[in-house]
């Protein structure tokens, strides 16, 4: 159960860091906290809240963590993608002094 819990969290905090996937996984959770159609369904009072407190949990943490590293990134620093592919282009120039 501990594997298909870190397997989910991996997979939904490396979504939600990938600008293409984030809005969609964004509403896509809060579509489920607030559709009917549950995993547990919220008409058992406990059992169908902890399903929704997790994910609004997860939300919240990983959404806030994306907003406090933008926020405290300079200005003049171009936001890092997660894959290299966005490093594939990119010409780094380099003074270089020969030694004797």
């Amino acid at each position: 159960m501990k594997q298909l819990v870190d397997v989910f969290y991996a997979w939904y905090r490396t979504n939600l860091r990938n600008p293409k996937y984030r809005w969609l996984i964004i509403f896509g959770t809060l579509t489920y906290l607030l559709s009917p159609i549950d995993i547990a369904p919220d008409v058992f009072p406990i059992v169908g809240w902890i399903d929704d407190g997790i994910l609004i949990t997860l939300l919240i943490a990983e959404v806030s963590q994306l907003m406090s590293g933008a926020l405290n990134r300079p200005e003049d620093e171009a936001p890092v993608a997660d894959n290299a592919d966005a490093d594939a282009g990119v010409v780094v120039d380099v003074k270089a002094q020969e030694v004797p």
